[in-house]
């Protein structure tokens, strides 16, 4: 398997709750490397633009809303398969669904207050990261 980057973001609702660094730990202890990072709060405007995919949906913008809602960890973690395996140790989207162990079911307190957000593949993963890094802040 090849190494690859992904992009990672711990949400509002665990940055509030003080659990960065257990999240953290885990994309860790599953060998995952954080070669970026740092905390933000987004803007109206960035985070309109982050999920600017999702802008004719009807949860655009209470989606919006929660994210300007606090700070969040923006990251870049690196690894073998990197995006499968943060989206493994994410867990599904509904924390009601996402299996035993995983951040999701652990801490997510909603479908959308689930704590984490992770791309979904090598293109998404590029563009989400140039969205919030310089290639100057990531350090491998």
């Amino acid at each position: 398997m090849a190494i690859e980057r992904t992009f990672s973001m711990i949400k509002p609702d665990a940055t509030k709750r003080n659990l960065t660094g257990a999240i953290v730990k885990m994309f860790e202890d599953n060998g995952l490397r954080v070669v970026a990072s740092k905390r933000v709060w987004m803007s109206r405007r960035q985070a309109e633009g982050f999920y600017a995919v999702h802008k004719d949906r009807p949860f655009f913008g209470e989606l919006v809303d929660f994210m300007c809602s606090g700070p969040t960890v923006v990251q870049v973690l690196e690894g073998e398969n990197a995006i499968a395996k943060n989206r493994e140790i994410m867990g599904a989207t509904n924390p009601a669904d996402a299996a035993e162990g995983t951040i999701r079911k652990l801490f997510a307190e909603s479908i959308g207050e689930n704590s984490v957000h992770g791309s979904d593949a090598p293109e998404t993963a590029a563009e989400e990261i140039r969205y919030w890094f310089a290639e100057t802040e990531i350090v491998g």
